[in-house]
């Protein structure tokens, strides 16, 4: 992906480097231990976090400390630059596709994080993975992550890092759009297979978001390379529910997947791709 020299994001908050200490209020290692066991079960750990963080009233006592002495390595230093850039492009890309639905797009904040970190949907561990929280607007990341997808998922690349960030923001703008919150609400009525079902639907429209946002990028810039898609669909298809849970446990069950499939995955980002406007990325109302 050609990205350097070119315009960077303004709206990256860097954290990398800051401690973050517990406080005494509930949460904390139980709370981050549930999700992880969560996210094994096939239960997105974000709706965990944000259940104990309502409970906890806020979440827990938390001090952030920046280490004065922090100086990210060349190769961090390189990897912030690039979401930068990555960050940018989504801006300009949902700029342009709110304007043609007579909108205006705001834009989210990226927090760069090392290890763990607060937000407003509560503390989150970097085994997590990369989330957006609705509750403050801001897609957090942990660049170790990108070491995760390239050695445990074999899905190198920068495409598919940018596939990732992409995924997050697509996220932000369901969240704008209202989708976000009628999911739900619906979901609190249903039962947890019905929910699960809705939950896929959300992610696999964040994924054909992602293809809009690739899509726009390349006819507006110029900036795949050989290979760049064919790292994204990777990467999509690595992080399938099927493919992570028989990795982890040997067998899949389709009742507790809320991502989807990698043949899901896939296919949604390569929807957004072709798609003509954000109307082709209806996942509810679609044939999985």
């Amino acid at each position: 992906m050609k990205w350097r020299n070119r315009r960077r994001s303004s709206n990256v908050e860097d954290r990398r480097g800051s401690k973050v200490s517990r406080g005494a209020k509930g949460g904390g290692i139980g709370l981050i231990a549930l999700a992880l066991i969560g996210m094994y079960f096939g239960v997105d750990p974000r709706i965990i976090m944000g259940i104990g963080s309502q409970l906890s009233g806020g979440g827990e006592a938390t001090t952030t400390q920046r280490a004065d002495d922090y100086k990210p390595s060349p190769k961090e230093q390189q990897l912030g630059e690039f979401v930068s850039v990555v960050l940018a492009d989504s801006e300009d890309t949902w700029h342009a596709i709110f304007k043609q639905m007579g909108r205006r797009y705001q834009e989210p904040k990226l927090v760069l994080f090392t290890d763990r970190v607060q937000s407003a949907c509560g503390m989150a561990e970097a085994a997590m993975g990369p989330f957006y929280c609705p509750g403050d607007a801001k897609v957090y990341v942990d660049l170790g992550f990108y070491d995760e997808l390239k050695r445990r998922h074999n899905a190198p690349g920068d495409f598919a890092q940018a596939y990732v960030v992409a995924h997050e923001v697509g996220h932000h703008v369901q969240n704008l759009l209202g989708i976000s919150s009628k999911v739900q609400n619906a979901r609190s009525q249903m039962s947890q297979a019905q929910g699960n079902e809705l939950s896929v639907r959300l992610e696999l429209q964040a994924d054909c978001f992602a293809g809009l946002w690739a899509q726009h990028t390349q006819r507006t810039k110029q900036v795949l390379e050989q290979g760049d898609v064919e790292e994204a669909l990777n990467a999509a298809s690595a992080i399938g529910d099927d493919r992570l849970q028989k990795q982890a446990r040997g067998y899949a069950s389709p009742e507790s997947f809320t991502h989807g499939t990698s043949r899901q995955r896939v296919k949604w980002f390569k929807q957004g791709m072709q798609a003509s406007s954000i109307n082709d990325c209806d996942t509810f109302s679609a044939r999985l």
